[in-house]
C-alpha cells in the first residue's frame, strides 16, 4: 500500500480556531442576497443552507449546513436531515453538469480528531472530484490548484440553486 503525506492538512486542521464565533452562525445571520455574494452562501433553505467552501480541495466545493448550531449530527433535527440529503442530491446534479467531473465526495467531519474545521457546528461538504485531480502538486508541492476564484464559482453555480 502506498502512502501519501500530505502535512499541510495537519497543519490546517491542528490550528485552534477562535470559538467565539461561529461562520455557519455568522454568515447565515443576514438574509441580505449582496451578503449572500460576500458570505459565498448558494441557498438558503427552511433549515439549512449551501454554501462555498473558503479552503476548497477542488472547484466547486461546497457545504450544507443547517441553521441550528449543533456540533453532532444526532442533534439535527429530522427536517434539517431530510433538507441536507435534498440540497447535496441537488449539489451533485449540479457539479456533475457544471464541472463534468468523474465523482463526488460527500460527507461530515464530525469532531476535531475527525479533521472538522468548525467542530462546532456540524457541515455536509460536497465537493466534485476528477480522476487527476492529485496531482503532484498537491503531493510533492503541498499546494493545490484551484483554477476558479470562488466568486466565479458562486457566480456560475447560484443560478441552479435558485430552483431548489
Amino acid at each position: 500500500m502506498d502512502h501519501l503525506w500530505s502535512p499541510w492538512r495537519y497543519r490546517y486542521v491542528s490550528h485552534v480556531p477562535d470559538d467565539s464565533s461561529c461562520i455557519f452562525c455568522d454568515k447565515s445571520a443576514t438574509s441580505d442576497p449582496e451578503h449572500d455574494k460576500q458570505n459565498l452562501i448558494l441557498w438558503r433553505g427552511r433549515h439549512c443552507f449551501s454554501l462555498l467552501n473558503l479552503y476548497p480541495y477542488t472547484t466547486g466545493h461546497l457545504m450544507v449546513a443547517p441553521y441550528a448550531h449543533v456540533a453532532e449530527l444526532s442533534a439535527i433535527a429530522g427536517e434539517a436531515l431530510t433538507e441536507m440529503m435534498h440540497a447535496a442530491q441537488h449539489a451533485e446534479q449540479i457539479l456533475k453538469q457544471t464541472y463534468r467531473c468523474d465523482g463526488l465526495n460527500v460527507g461530515f467531519n464530525l469532531g476535531r480528531a475527525a479533521g472538522a474545521g468548525i467542530a462546532a457546528h456540524v457541515h455536509m461538504h460536497v465537493l466534485p472530484r476528477w480522476f487527476a485531480d492529485a496531482n503532484f502538486m498537491t503531493t510533492i508541492g503541498e499546494s493545490r490548484v484551484i483554477p476558479e476564484e470562488l466568486e466565479t464559482t458562486w457566480t456560475k453555480l447560484k443560478p441552479f440553486f435558485a430552483s431548489l
